[in-house]
């Protein structure tokens, strides 16, 4: 090659180069930079990181880096900062861009947390998940619990009443694998005949004690789900398909695994194979899952195949179901109460003990398990409103516009496979 052209092409090349650090950092080294951060957090608050199927490398960097909790905050600041700079100009690329934006300010809201410089528990929630729950007085809920007073009439306290009730309805721990098993399957069912699953996806279930929470989804990556369901205390009928549609069809399960297949495997999108539990991913997470139960099974279609299938299995007599139901529905629109209590323990305005009262006497909690839902809040904090005021941004952005079944579902789909934020929902 002649020298002079040979020269020629060596100052383009060096011009390319000089172009090239002059641009903004590529979008792979900030997202890797993300992730290394969120994986640092996650070895000082145990459970900030739920889930992580990526690259290795990145994990063991963050665990021998060993970074302080004002370190990952300046650096998460000077990302944010990187990203702010980009120049997206497709929708999903801009829609990425804020989705790791929302989740480095979620981030910081939770080194606030862990540093004991809290807020109140609405500006709480607004900084970790990006939206704030509505709150309701006790009038809102005494008129509901004088409806389930006159559907339950005796003597003692409500509360006491309806779980002496519901506890026909518990099924026997030595049922509790058939019936479970059942239910997971029929979720699973109704949910691929709307949802194309990737090819090898998969639940198992575990049984295990002592944790805060009913039920959990452990995502595994590659598509596959590790449920553990909680036996502290007794499982009624009705929350084998809670738990079957919530952490696996098309809860959770279905949303990490369409998460997987369609930004980390269609995208290339890294920050998927991460699910920082108190981010805004949370509230999609908790929402879709809750609002799946319905999808899933519409009007009397729960009620009816419980009594037929999961009745038997359990062993129960499904006699007084109607009843059982009746108070079901009921009971669901207490469902803020949980919220009530914990903005008002969380913001010291009740006691420990007072939490616990309120919980028996607005949401009809045994002792024991408004004890285990304090709990929770002391653990998962203003996390609680992801299920109920999720379930109901989920709901209303599913719905809009009297969708029909297939649209509802076909919306629904969408937005598991998107990064959505909750502002995109309302």
């Amino acid at each position: 090659m002649p020298q002079a052209r040979t020269l020629g092409l060596l100052v383009t090349a060096l011009a390319l180069i000089a172009c090239a650090n002059e641009r903004s950092p590529d979008m792979d080294e900030l997202v890797r930079e993300y992730l290394f951060l969120e994986l640092s957090m996650g070895n000082i608050d145990g459970g900030h990181v739920d889930a992580y199927f990526g690259p290795g490398d990145i994990k063991t960097q963050a665990d021998q880096a060993g970074l302080s909790l004002d370190e990952i905050r300046a650096r998460a600041a000077a990302l944010d900062k990187s990203l702010a700079g980009i120049a997206a100009e497709q929708p999903l690329e801009k829609n990425r861009i804020q989705g790791l934006r929302a989740r480095l300010r979620s981030l910081d809201a939770r080194i606030s947390i862990n540093q004991e410089d809290t807020v109140s528990f609405d500006e709480e929630s607004n900084l970790l998940f990006g939206t704030t729950a509505p709150t309701f007085d006790a009038t809102h809920f005494d008129a509901i619990l004088n409806e389930i007073d006159a559907l339950l009439p005796g003597e003692g306290p409500l509360s006491a009443r309806v779980d002496a009730f519901e506890n026909q309805f518990a099924i026997p721990i030595d049922r509790l694998a058939d019936v479970f098993d059942a239910a997971i399957e029929e979720c699973r069912r109704r949910t691929v005949q709307h949802i194309e699953l990737p090819e090898g996806e998969s639940c198992s279930v575990e049984y295990v004690n002592d944790k805060p929470w009913s039920g959990y989804n452990w995502y595994q990556g590659n598509s596959i789900s590790l449920i553990q369901v909680n036996t502290d205390l007794p499982i009624f009928i009705s929350r084998a398909i809670d738990l079957g549609c919530h952490e696996g069809y098309p809860g959770h399960h279905t949303y990490n695994a369409l998460l997987e297949k369609n930004l980390v495997d269609g995208e290339g999108w890294l920050e998927y194979t991460l699910y920082p539990l108190f981010s805004p991913q949370s509230v999609l997470a908790e929402g879709s899952g809750n609002y799946g139960v319905q999808l899933a099974f519409p009007g009397e279609e729960r009620a009816q195949y419980e009594k037929d299938v999961l009745f038997p299995l359990a062993g129960l007599d499904p006699e007084k179901a109607a009843l059982y139901y009746e108070l079901q529905s009921l009971k669901k629109q207490l469902n803020y109460a949980g919220n009530e209590a914990a903005r008002g323990y969380l913001n010291g305005d009740m006691t420990r003990e007072q939490a616990v009262d309120w919980l028996t006497r607005y949401a009809l909690s045994s002792k024991a398990r408004a004890e285990q839902r304090t709990r929770f809040f002391d653990t998962y904090r203003s996390y609680v409103i992801n299920y109920n005021h999720g379930m109901d941004l989920v709901a209303d952005y599913v719905e809009r516009g009297n969708a029909s079944d297939a649209e509802r579902w076909k919306k629904f789909e969408a937005m598991l496979s998107s990064p959505l934020l909750p502002e995109d929902l309302q």
